[in-house]
């Protein structure tokens, strides 16, 4: 009985800083998919930024739902749609993001590899 009075609010914690996270992550992938134009999407051949945006966006109210009911749970009452919603965000922000930011740039810059020259 003891361990349990121990353990229960270091877990609780842990819980609450993955739920806290995961809703950053996808607030971010939202936020950095409504910057960006529309054609920047179609440019680099990925989905259409509506795609993207009812994605991420629906990954994100996910995330505030589920961050919200349960006392901040990270696996509360939305388990695996917040395992989705995470997943959703990732892929966004590590496939999609990269190439419409680098669409987004335009080719007649002088850049080099590490910035401008």
């Amino acid at each position: 009985m003891d361990g349990e009075l121990i353990i229960r609010p270091v877990e609780q914690a842990v819980f609450f800083i993955l739920a806290l996270v995961a809703l950053g992550l996808e607030l971010w992938a939202v936020v950095d998919c409504a910057r960006h134009r529309a054609n920047a999407f179609e440019a680099t051949g990925k989905r259409t930024k509506t795609f993207w945006l009812a994605l991420t966006g629906g990954a994100a109210l996910i995330g505030v739902i589920s961050f919200f009911s349960s006392g901040g749970g990270f696996f509360g009452t939305l388990g695996l749609f917040g395992l989705a919603a995470v997943v959703a965000a990732s892929v966004y922000l590590a496939d999609v993001r990269p190439a419409v930011k680098d669409a987004g740039r335009g080719g007649s810059r002088n850049t080099g590899p590490y910035g401008p020259w």
